[in-house]
């Protein structure tokens, strides 16, 4: 059955909101929050980047928000992080990286499939990937008092704008939507992986 780039579009932000609720919700654990502050971490995460992306976007009420979908799955990610809590807390730091590097590659591709839906040029599509990639995180880690991961030298919005972009090139080179989508998510994912395992990181000032 062929899906249509918008039901694409949904299906692929549902799976990077469960990801995101998830890993936010493992965060939230790892802190010693209680059920609430589990449950608002978990969703803040996961459906931070998509609120700031639509509202860039002028899609007022944002779709997280319009859509109840979107909480369900993200309250759902989050109260299995606390059910679970026992068993999440021995998750290795290494399979909760990869879980975030999922969430980010999906939320990318989605914000830059969004930003080209409603024709917006590939420079400011690619902005929004990246955006719509790390939003969620950037406010879990407000929430945390911690300073965000993406103003740190450490890869991580970077790997979103290369998925981004890459999307968008593999498009431009005549590839199908869907393919160039799978092509830009896997750059962007295995980039993120690699560089943690590398250790690579950005040029900081000393």
């Amino acid at each position: 059955m062929q899906l249509s780039p918008t039901r694409m579009l949904y299906l692929v932000d549902l799976a990077g909101t469960l990801l995101f609720a998830i890993e936010g919700a493992t965060t939230a654990v790892a802190n010693h929050l209680d059920l609430l502050g589990i449950l608002i971490l978990g969703f803040a995460t996961a459906v931070g980047g998509g609120i700031i992306r639509d509202v860039l976007l002028g899609a007022t009420p944002p779709s997280a928000l319009r859509n109840w979908h979107y909480p369900a799955v993200a309250f759902t990610g989050a109260s299995l992080a606390f059910l679970f809590h026992t068993y999440v807390q021995e998750i290795p730091s290494q399979i909760v990286m990869m879980l975030d590097a999922g969430g980010l590659a999906l939320f990318a591709v989605s914000g830059t499939e969004e930003a080209l839906l409603r024709k917006m040029s590939p420079l400011v599509a690619i902005m929004l990937g990246g955006i719509t990639g790390v939003g969620g995180g950037t406010i879990r880690d407000l929430l945390l008092a911690r300073t965000p991961r993406v103003l740190q030298a450490d890869i991580y919005a970077t790997a979103a704008l290369a998925g981004s972009a890459t999307m968008i090139l593999c498009r431009r080179l005549g590839i199908k939507d869907t393919y160039s989508a799978l092509i830009g998510g896997a750059v962007c994912f295995l980039l993120r992986v690699v560089s943690v395992w590398c250790h690579w990181q950005l040029p900081a000032h000393l």
